[in-house]
Order: C-alpha cells, then structure tokens, then sequence
C-alpha cells in the first residue's frame, strides 16, 4: 500500500506549477474582497454581540438638590439605574476614504431606577423622606462611530476615529411612594439621565472598539495545514476601501512549520482580483497560482514527493510473474520475486488555470524494485509525463478538488534487464494510474487545505471562479451563534 504522505502532498502533485528563484514574502497572492451585503452581515453581528456584552449596564447615580416654596432644600437621589433592554431599528454601514461609519438610528433603550428624596421644613420639626422605582424609555436616540483600518507590521489595527450618541426624547414612569406627586420633580433629571445614557453607550463602545482591535491583532500570522506547511495570511499593504467593500490583500503563500532547508523562490506576482458573478455575495477570495507553487515548492524541496507502493487492486502485477510476457528478461532473470513500485517526483508538478479549465502536469520517476530475499534491488527507472485535469470545490471552510486522467507519455530512463518494450508496459501503466495514483489523489485532495477565514465563521452557497491563473470563491457567512467574538479569536 502506499505510505502515508502529508495531507497535501497529493494535492501539490497534480495541482501546482514549478518554482523560480527569489521569495518575495511581502507581496500578496491572495485577495479578500468583503462586500456591501457582508459588511451588512458584520455590522449586525456586531451590534448583536455589542448589546449582548454591556446589557445590563450599570450608570452612575444622579443626585439633585432643588429648593422649592414651603418645603425648603430637597436633595433627590436616582440610583441603580441600570439599561436593561437596547434595540436596534435601523442601522447602516458606509466605507469611505476617511474610514468605515457605522450609524444606528431610532434606537431604544429602556432603564430601571430607585428614586429617592428628603428634606426638612420650617414647618415640621421632623424630617421627610419617600422612596420608589422608577421605569424610563429612551426613543429616538442616535449612535454613530467611524472607524480607522490600517495594517500594522502584518496584523490589522482598528481605531475609532469619531463617536458620538445622541438622545432625543425621554419619558420617565414612576412607581411607589406618593409618585404621582413628584412626577414633576423627577422630570427635572430628564437632561441629566439623557447625558448620563449617552457618556454610557459612547464609553462603551471606546472600550468595545479597544476590544476588537486586540482580537484583530491578536489573529494567527499563520493557518497550520498539516505538520508541515502552513499558509502564511500576513496582511500586506492597508486594506483598500470602496463606497461598497472593503478589500483586504495577504501573502497567502504556504511555508514550512519545521525548519527544513528549502531554498527561496520568487513567484510572480499578478496580484489577484476579485470578480463575482454574483454581486449579492457576502464574501469574495481569490487565490492566484502562486499561493500552490508555494506548496509545490515547499513539499518537493522537504522530500516528501515520493512514496513507495506494494498493494494494488490487482496484486499479480507487484510478481515478476505477472511480467513474463510484457518484460520476459525480468521474470526470467527475478522469477517469482515480489515487487514495489518507488514513485518520485523529478520537479514540482505543474498547474495553469484558466478560463474553463484547470490543467495538471506531473513529472515523475518510476523505480521498478524486485525483492529478493532481504535486498530491494532497483531493475529499471521509467519517466512519466502525466496529464490531468482537475475541479475544484467548497467544504466547510476548505478549497477541496478532484482530479482525472486525461493522458501520459513514458519513456525509458535506465534499465537493468535489457530494453524495455513500452507499447507493451503502457497499458500497465495506466492501469496504475488510474487505478492507484488517482484514487490516492482524490483521497488527499477531498481534505483540502484552508481559506483564510477567521475561527466561528462558515462559508455557504459558495462558488468556485476560473480566470486566467487565479481562483476565486464567492460566497455568503454563517457565525456560529454559539460563539462570542471574544470565543472566535483562537486560530483561523
């Protein structure tokens, strides 16, 4: 059977194209493209998680002294007054050049308080107090904030540019003690309680801003793919804003999680565009053929491209005997001798995308072994030029493919046991290909490797986009309601 390999070597071997000669790690080969209905999608996440983490808010207590006729100085006390319900109408996200703004308007909120006051009179010697709850509605009130985005040595920073909230009516509901009676005398902290919600939300939402500038900063600079590679997602450049998107540009390249000597390569950089058919798309990835030539490199340079095989479909072809009448002189010279096939890989396999298709090309050695007694004993070498094409599609958050035979050449590279007759071994061949190559392929290539998408969040209703050397996946976002922000900041 063949040896395990790394979950992505498969992968590169039929998908990926060969590797030049300087890496350029500050460029980007892959484009994230958040669109007017995915900033909509995250504007009300936010909103949503933004009530949920300061509901109940607890304000200052207000206290006021007013001197009124026949009663003297009052000192009145609101306390515990806390916003136990904020809702949201409307709301509304806007990038521009200056940042990105976020407006909520015809929000509401409702509060609930005690109330208290005393005071003494000229014409009782004794002191007066009373006490109650009070209920208080809060309509019409307006929140907005702008927000700075800007790249930070590789990671995002965020910074709130401007906030400010705005109440425009209150009204104020008193219960317990003789309330009716100082309804009026409560209605004085009117000003007072709208001043007091709007230094509250604008507080908060400073140090909710903070908050998500550290979770951004504290993103992965890396995706783990397996125990070798990962995907650099780096940010490069600051992210570039649109009237109706957002744009983000990262490296995006695979490097090696283990320090293993693998030269630098320069990959051409024909930095991705993103182009969905579909504009009502939440989300749009495009991923140029570098970001595979990256993995191509990375596994070829480290050794991992060649595997060994002694179990096949049909096992009579791993014995000389299964040979005699296609290479006599083998089964002449080893008779009876188990065999195994050591495949390697001569260079990085190669793939062009286009417009309609995705071409595979892999270059391989193909060492026939004979086992005799306790000695692997090497007989002949084949080169192999394989031709493929392949289809590429979305599984959870990973780019997974298949891939099909569509024709090889062979040609004899060395040989132990006389000339080899290859019209007679290509049926063979092929035959191993199709029944063993493939389907190991296909196995590795149905894992996939990750998109850069951030821990919580899922792609749906997605679409795969072929275009000259890149490809883009378009598609909509699920949160995991189950999750906080602050839970969905571990890896990517």
């Amino acid at each position: 059977m063949a040896q395990t390999l790394p979950l992505f070597l498969l992968i590169i071997c039929l998908l990926l194209i060969p590797s030049s000669q300087i890496q350029q790690e500050q460029e980007a080969f892959t484009t994230i493209v958040i669109s007017q209905q995915g900033l909509d999608f995250l504007k009300n996440l936010l909103i949503t998680q933004a009530i949920s983490s300061i509901i109940p808010l607890k304000l200052p207590n207000i206290t006021k002294t007013a001197k009124f006729p026949f009663m003297g100085n009052v000192h009145m006390l609101l306390s515990n007054i806390t916003i136990y319900q904020l809702q949201v109408l409307d709301s509304y996200v806007k990038p521009g050049d200056s940042g990105i703004a976020i407006i909520a308007s015809g929000t509401t909120c409702n509060l609930s308080m005690d109330w208290s006051y005393e005071y003494n009179t000229w014409l009782l010697p004794v002191e007066i107090s009373d006490k109650g709850h009070a209920s208080v509605q809060v309509e019409g009130m307006e929140v907005g904030l702008t927000l700075g985005l800007k790249n930070q040595e590789g990671t995002l920073k965020l910074s709130l540019m401007d906030c400010g909230c705005y109440v425009k009516d209150i009204s104020i509901k008193l219960d317990g003690g003789a309330s009716w009676l100082y309804q009026g005398m409560i209605d004085a902290f009117e000003e007072q309680i709208g001043s007091a919600v709007e230094n509250a939300i604008t507080k908060n939402l400073g140090e909710g801003i903070l908050k998500l500038d550290l979770f951004l900063q504290s993103l992965p600079k890396e995706i783990p793919v397996d125990d070798d590679a990962s995907i650099n997602v780096t940010f490069v450049d600051n992210p570039s804003l649109s009237n109706s998107s957002v744009g983000f540009d990262i490296n995006g390249l695979f490097t090696a999680r283990k320090k293993v000597p693998i030269p630098m390569y320069y990959y051409e950089n024909t930095l991705p565009s993103v182009l969905c058919t579909e504009p009502t798309k939440m989300l749009g990835i495009s991923l140029d053929e570098a970001v595979f030539n990256s993995a191509s490199a990375l596994y070829y340079d480290a050794k991992f491209m060649q595997w060994i095989v002694d179990k096949i479909p049909d096992q009579s072809l791993l014995n000389t005997a299964g040979w005699r009448f296609i290479v006599p002189q083998l089964y002449k010279k080893y008779p009876n001798d188990d065999m195994n096939m050591n495949l390697s890989l001569s260079s990085p396999p190669i793939l062009r995308i286009s417009e309609h298709n995705l071409d595979a090309m892999v270059y391989a050695d193909l060492i026939i072994d004979v086992l005799e007694a306790d000695q692997v004993i090497p007989v002949a070498c084949i080169s192999l030029v394989i031709r493929g094409s392949g289809s590429v599609g979305i599984a959870g958050n990973n780019l997974v493919g298949s891939v099909k035979l569509n024709d090889f050449s062979m040609s004899s590279k060395w040989s132990n046991i006389g000339n080899l007759r290859m019209y007679l071994i290509q049926p063979l061949m092929w035959t191993l290909i199709q029944t063993v190559f493939v389907p190991h392929a296909n196995a590795h290539l149905a894992k996939g490797f990750p998109l850069p998408i951030i821990h919580g969040f899922t792609v749906q209703n997605a679409e795969i986009i072929f275009s000259t050397s890149k490809i883009t996946v378009c598609g909509d976002v699920a949160f995991r309601e189950s999750l906080s922000i602050k839970q969905a900041s571990g890896p990517l």
